[in-house]
């Protein structure tokens, strides 16, 4: 699997630490975007555009997390090629990935325990995209939506 990009800001600041040596202890790459140390006063969109870059840019895999996990995706997507989901159980984890291609797990700090956000991101880590030609046919209309001549049409 190719690297993960991870970044929280406060308020998932401590739950990203404890994801990070769970990466390492199952053998998993992984780039820490940000915040490096807990700093009260940051701002989730800027570690949702960092991690949300290098996945785009890179065609990786991204873990955010931060309160509700809402802001972050929402930050997350305005990125072309991001298809971030906000994931509070295994059933979505699995979803995402088979009919959503989501590259992008966004994590609750405050709703999810350090046991239940490794078990979602365990499914959602080794859940294929299944390829199947309808979700393939939709993302496709998704990625049509991303080019800048199409703003002038979906207005």
């Amino acid at each position: 699997m190719q690297k993960i990009f991870i970044g929280a800001d406060h308020n998932g600041f401590a739950l990203k630490k404890k994801i990070k040596v769970w990466l390492d202890k199952k053998g998993l790459a992984q780039e820490d975007m940000g915040n490096i140390f807990y700093d009260a006063s940051d701002d989730y969109p800027d570690y949702a555009l960092r991690v949300a870059r290098r996945v785009s840019k890179d065609k990786a895999r991204g873990v955010l997390v931060c309160g509700s996990s809402h802001g972050m995706a929402i930050a997350a997507n305005k990125i072309k090629g991001i298809r971030a989901v906000a994931v509070n159980n295994m059933q979505d984890a699995r979803k995402t990935r088979e009919d959503d291609d989501a590259n992008v797990i966004c994590l609750s700090g405050w709703q999810l325990s350090f046991s239940q956000a490794v078990k979602i991101l365990g499914v959602w880590l080794s859940t294929p995209f299944s390829g199947e030609a309808r979700h393939k046919r939709r993302l496709a209309k998704i990625t049509r939506m991303e080019k800048p001549w199409n703003a002038l049409f979906l207005r």
